[in-house]
């Protein structure tokens, strides 16, 4: 009923009701909004915790009518349906306190993390999806029912976006199956998170996961520390040591930069995906491989193959079930809840806070993020050492994240156009959200080519003039000019 549902809004405010959902699924959750009697009917019909395991926040609506809708029988019946669902309350600050204070169950009041003045302010309910994250995890690990280890990996994975959600299906496909998998994608995207999320949702969960980064052992030593070595096998061996194949025995080995193997060494590697065994440097021992191998490389293998950098019988081995992790800049609807996880884990680490206005999200979804999540991350720890605790708006970022102009607190969205497509928007003119939402990839696409097009118009198409009036490299400018179909007059 409630499978892929995030936040569950109840309010007897019809009007309240539709506003705090749009606003809510503008954030990229998924909302669902009931009355207090349509909710009642559906709990009964549900039952205890059926399909909340994804709840991440119930809404309450508070009015001054709560004498006929006591808090208090809500409150209960959260508690039954779920008792580490944390909720807020949502509505005037007079009310909702007057509402909470009805509640003569003081354990039930401790699950009330906030309340929310209406309309929603976009801070305020990030703020509030943060504080609620925590009360899960909190719980969570207080009771035993699951271990830091699992929280963190699929946090990493955090998004809505089509791309990545097609990541995670394809992650669902394979995870519990022995087959080699292929991760690619940019430098910083989560490669090696998607190979221990596999690792730890498959049936070797209990044993070991190894990872190697092939490029950053030199060659001569990286035979012998995948397949170890025997005493005086080499100058320096001076005892027998284990191989990274032998201590992911029953487990995973994670090879990451696979495009970065010597070609010496990937005809070692195929031997073992061939064969199943090894031997040591110097040792003359068969030893059997009861191995998974997940690959990880940001290079393009078939080019590496028509240069003769990559072994072509090796990269079909490899190429069993390839994953392709998208670029940030190719899911930057994503950004906002990235941000909110980032946020999270700096607090949880005790290692300061931090919070971005709308303006400043704005501006971090037109940015290009070469380095991708890595990059994102980056940027939050240094924000958060630069204005510990504050607003970051568009004045505080970094020069180089700074493509809008407008700094207001609230998020400024243009009216949809008659086919249903948003105009493209000027930067000073403030538009309001469409109640029906907006698609904010498109959105920005269409702010980033009519900008474009702006700046090559008063430069009178001298590309470098434009790039330097839009803050960008020339070579980014034209890469994007091609990208638009733009001419320069």
């Amino acid at each position: 009923m409630w499978e892929n549902i995030t936040i569950v809004v109840v309010d007897d405010n019809q009007q309240r009701r539709h506003d705090t959902q749009v606003i809510v699924e503008f954030l990229g959750e998924n909302c669902a909004a009931y009355s207090a009697e349509a909710w009642t009917a559906l709990l009964a019909q549900a039952g205890a915790g059926k399909d909340s395991e994804n709840i991440k926040m119930l809404i309450f609506g508070a009015d001054d009518g709560g004498v006929n809708d006591p808090l208090g029988l809500r409150l209960q019946q959260a508690q039954s349906w779920d008792r580490a669902c944390p909720i807020a309350l949502i509505g005037d600050a007079s009310h909702c306190e007057r509402y909470l204070a009805m509640v003569e169950d003081i354990d039930l009041q401790h699950k009330v993390i906030c309340s929310l003045l209406a309309p929603l302010n976009y801070n305020n309910l990030l703020d509030t999806l943060h504080r609620a994250q925590v009360y899960r995890e909190q719980y969570a690990i207080n009771s035993g029912r699951t271990q830091q280890r699992d929280v963190q990996l699929f946090r990493s994975l955090v998004g809505t976006s089509r791309k990545l959600k097609n990541v995670r299906e394809m992650m669902a496909q394979v995870a519990d199956k022995d087959i080699t998998v292929l991760i690619t994608g940019e430098s910083g995207t989560g490669k090696e998170v998607v190979a221990r999320t596999l690792h730890y949702n498959s049936n070797r969960r209990e044993m070991p996961f190894v990872p190697v980064n092939c490029g950053a052992i030199p060659r001569e030593l990286l035979e012998s520390e995948l397949f170890g070595h025997e005493k005086g096998a080499f100058t320096g061996a001076v005892s027998s040591r284990a191989g990274r194949f032998e201590m992911a025995q029953g487990g995973t080995l994670f090879l990451d930069e696979i495009g970065d193997m010597p070609l010496d060494m990937q005809v070692k590697i195929l031997r073992v995906l061939q064969e199943r065994t090894f031997e040591r440097v110097g040792g003359n021992k068969t030893i059997k491989a009861d191995v998974r191998i997940l690959t990880a490389t940001h290079r393009n293998l078939e080019d590496m193959i028509a240069q003769n950098g990559f072994r072509e019988d090796l990269y079909y081995r490899l190429n069993v079930f390839p994953i392709e992790m998208p670029a940030l800049r190719e899911r930057v609807e994503d950004i906002p809840l990235l941000l909110n996880e980032l946020i999270t884990r700096l607090e949880n680490e005790k290692r300061g806070s931090i919070r971005f206005n709308s303006a400043a999200v704005m501006s971090l979804c037109s940015h290009e993020w070469a380095g991708n999540v890595r990059e994102l991350a980056n940027l939050v720890e240094r924000m958060a050492i630069l204005h510990p605790y504050g607003v970051v708006g568009l004045k505080e970022l970094p020069k180089k994240f700074r493509h809008l102009e407008d700094d207001s607190d609230e998020v400024i969205m243009p009216e949809s156009s008659k086919e249903g497509a948003p105009l493209a928007a000027d930067a000073e003119v403030a538009a309001r959200l469409p109640v029906n939402g907006i698609d904010l990839k498109e959105y920005l696409t269409n702010l980033e080519r009519s900008l474009i097009k702006q700046a090559l118009d008063d430069s009178v198409g001298v590309v470098a003039r434009a790039a330097e009036k839009l803050n960008i490299r020339r070579t980014t400018l034209v890469e994007k000019m091609r990208k638009y179909d733009l001419q320069r007059k």
